[in-house]
C-alpha cells in the first residue's frame, strides 16, 4: 500500500443522506466482508447461526418509525459508525494511548496492539459507535476504510470506503468536509446538513442530510428542530430524532 502525501488540513469523513437511505443494509454488509477480510483479526461472530446470534459490526443500520404530528407515519433509516470527532471523548479517555486522531486526515483509530480491552472508550463515545470483539478482546471501531483509500494498487473509484462503494442509492458520500469547495461539503451546505447531537460539543466529522419533508422543504424554519440542544427525555441520538423528525 502506497501513502499519499500527508496533509494537515483534512478532515476526511462521511455525509449520510437520510432521504435516500432505504434501510438495505448493503452497507453493513459490505463493510462486515471487508474489515474481516482486511482489517487485523478478523470481526467475529457468535452463534451466527443458532438461536442468538452476535458479532462485531463497525456499521450498523436502525430503522424507526416516526410519527409526526398531523402527519401520517414515516420510516427513518438511520446509518451509523464512528463520527470521527474533532474533539473525540474516545481518544481523551484511553489509558494506554490506542484510541487516537490522525493529524493528516483525521481520522479515528485504534492500534489494536496497545489496546487492553477495557471499554472506556465505548463508554466515553456518546454515539455507541465502538464494539468490543468478543473473541478478540480488543476495541474495535470504523476505520475509514484507511486501507483503502490510500492503495494505489486499487481503480481510482474502489478508493473509498467499502459501504460509500456499494450504496445503490448513493446516500453515503466520502470526501475532505475542510474543504469548503469539495462535492460533500458542498452537499451539506445545499442540503442543511448536520452534526449529530451537536450539544455534547464533540464536532463530529461525519454529517447527517435531513431527511426532506415532501410538502414542506421549501420551509427553512422546518429545520429548526434538528439544530436544537437535546434537552429532554429521550437523551441521546433517539431522542434527539425523535424531537426532529416529530416536527416535520
Amino acid at each position: 500500500m502506497t501513502c499519499l502525501p500527508a496533509r494537515t488540513d483534512r478532515k476526511l469523513g462521511l455525509v449520510i443522506d437520510l432521504d435516500t437511505c432505504v434501510g438495505c443494509q448493503a452497507c453493513v454488509v459490505a463493510c462486515k466482508g471487508w474489515n474481516t477480510e482486511n482489517y487485523g483479526a478478523p470481526l467475529s461472530d457468535q452463534d451466527p447461526y443458532g438461536p442468538d446470534p452476535s458479532g462485531t459490526f463497525l456499521n450498523r443500520v436502525h430503522t424507526y418509525e416516526i410519527t409526526p404530528e398531523n402527519a401520517p407515519a414515516q420510516i427513518v433509516h438511520f446509518p451509523k459508525s464512528c463520527l470521527h470527532c474533532d474533539d473525540a471523548p474516545c481518544v481523551t479517555v484511553c489509558p494506554t494511548g490506542a484510541s487516537y486522531k490522525r493529524a493528516e486526515d483525521g481520522i479515528v483509530l485504534v492500534n489494536e496492539s496497545d489496546c487492553i480491552g477495557c471499554g472506556l472508550c465505548a463508554w466515553a463515545c456518546p454515539y455507541g459507535a465502538r464494539e468490543m470483539d468478543a473473541t478478540a478482546r480488543v476495541m474495535k471501531k470504523c476505520t475509514l476504510c484507511v486501507d483503502r483509500i490510500y492503495n494505489e494498487n486499487l481503480a481510482e473509484e474502489d478508493r473509498e470506503p467499502a459501504c460509500v462503494r456499494t450504496c445503490p442509492t448513493g446516500a453515503r458520500h466520502f470526501g475532505d468536509l475542510a474543504d469548503p469547495d469539495s462535492a460533500v461539503s458542498r452537499l451539506v451546505a445545499d442540503r442543511a446538513g448536520l452534526d449529530l447531537m451537536p450539544d455534547l460539543g464533540t464536532k463530529p466529522v461525519n454529517k447527517y442530510l435531513p431527511p426532506r419533508p415532501r410538502d414542506r422543504w421549501e420551509d427553512a424554519s422546518v429545520l429548526a428542530p434538528f439544530l436544537e440542544p437535546v434537552a429532554d427525555s429521550p437523551q441521546g441520538f433517539l431522542g434527539w430524532l425523535d424531537r426532529a423528525l416529530e416536527r416535520l
